[in-house]
């Protein structure tokens, strides 16, 4: 089993929408600790090969968790909200085949969006969510109105039909028990309602009408849903003189974006021309020969070290993250790492291709 991965039992599985449900875990008391989180933090889900010794083949998903740290911590319970993909064979076997009583290898929980909650905080908290976005965003504002009673949020949630809508009827019940604290809008691009303002996509426009009016004094804002959604409200509070500190970004899509060119360094060198890449993990040091063009260093190093952390292999969830030691790599996308993380010389090794002789990277 690899470092980090402990097998949970399924307690309860929720379905939330005719594509999602939410999945539920037991985790016992000695493991509590390990599975402590902070809101918007997620886990992944590993399903080992047939073959034993394909580890690098083995299939993981991130989905974050929807459960708050009380949760964790009163009843051991933890909770994810998946959506079923299309062609999503790990998806579908979640939504679609997985039952009560079932034990999963669930990785402790990592990430970096989310907030710290404390019960002297008083502060507003704008949260802007679309479809599955939800999950991660449920958690942090039931956790700030259960924890924070002098704290206000304000979310935004934008789907297609009400329908589609996860969490719905929790929402409601958030409603119900924080009126004043809690304002809750549902944006339906596919069904008309009472406002034109809660009509239609989640555009520039609709998020200017907002600020202008509800959401004049967050404090913070928290964005999840696909790139084009998350991208778009960050240039509209941008725009809207938001610091960019005080807003924080998860993406659950990314999309098939044309790939970067290949960097010039890396263009020097022939297809066959290899470089030594050289990764420091868990206090152990391996070396591999990595190609210019072709499959990442992450790719490189599962074949030798299976031990070797990712998730989802996309840019996206940032679990991959490695410091360039020695030597430069390019990468093809990048969602997760913030500039200054690049300035400090952080990668993501899923995406990382090398660009000299010689590489060293130190896993985080």
């Amino acid at each position: 089993m690899n470092a980090g991965f402990h097998s949970l039992a399924v307690t309860r599985i929720e379905p939330l929408t005719d594509l999602a449900c939410a999945v539920q875990f037991s985790v016992p008391a000695e493991l509590r600790d390990a599975y402590a989180f902070t809101p918007g933090q997620h886990l992944t889900l590993r399903r080992p090969p047939a073959d034993a010794q394909a580890a690098s083949q083995e299939e993981r998903r991130t989905y974050s968790i929807c459960s708050t740290p009380q949760d964790l911590a009163e009843r051991g319970e933890l909770r994810i909200g998946v959506k079923r993909i299309t062609a999503g064979l790990f998806s579908g076997w979640l939504t679609g085949e997985l039952r009560p009583g079932a034990t999963i290898e669930v990785m402790t929980p990592a990430g970096r969006f989310g907030t710290a909650v404390a019960p002297d905080n008083d502060r507003h908290v704008g949260c802007l969510a679309a479809g599955s976005g939800i999950t991660p965003v449920l958690s942090i504002l039931t956790s700030i109105l259960r924890t924070e009673p002098a704290s206000r949020v304000s979310l935004v949630y934008g789907n297609r039909t009400s329908n589609d809508v996860m969490f719905l009827e929790e929402l409601a019940d958030l409603k119900n028990s924080y009126p004043s604290r809690f304002t809750l809008l549902h944006v339906l691009s596919g069904e008309p309602q009472l406002s034109d303002l809660l009509t239609g996509r989640i555009d520039e426009d609709k998020i200017n009408l907002l600020l202008d009016g509800l959401c004049k004094d967050v404090d913070e804002w928290y964005l999840c849903g696909p790139l084009w959604m998350v991208t778009t409200a960050r240039g509209a509070l941008q725009a809207g003189g938001v610091p960019s500190s005080r807003v924080h970004a998860e993406l659950f899509y990314v999309g098939d974006e044309p790939p970067v060119p290949v960097s010039a360094a890396a263009a020097q060198h022939a297809d066959s021309d290899r470089s030594q890449v050289t990764v420091t993990l868990s206090g152990r040091t391996s070396t591999v020969s990595v190609g210019y063009h072709g499959p990442s260093i992450l790719d490189a190093v599962l074949a030798s070290r299976p031990d070797a952390p990712y998730a989802c292999k996309g840019g996206v969830c940032g679990t991959c993250r490695a410091m360039v030691t020695a030597g430069s790599v390019s990468m093809t996308r990048n969602y997760a790492l913030e500039p200054e993380e690049l300035a400090a010389g952080l990668v993501l090794a899923c995406q990382s291709h090398p660009e000299t002789p010689e590489v060293s990277l130190q896993f985080q």
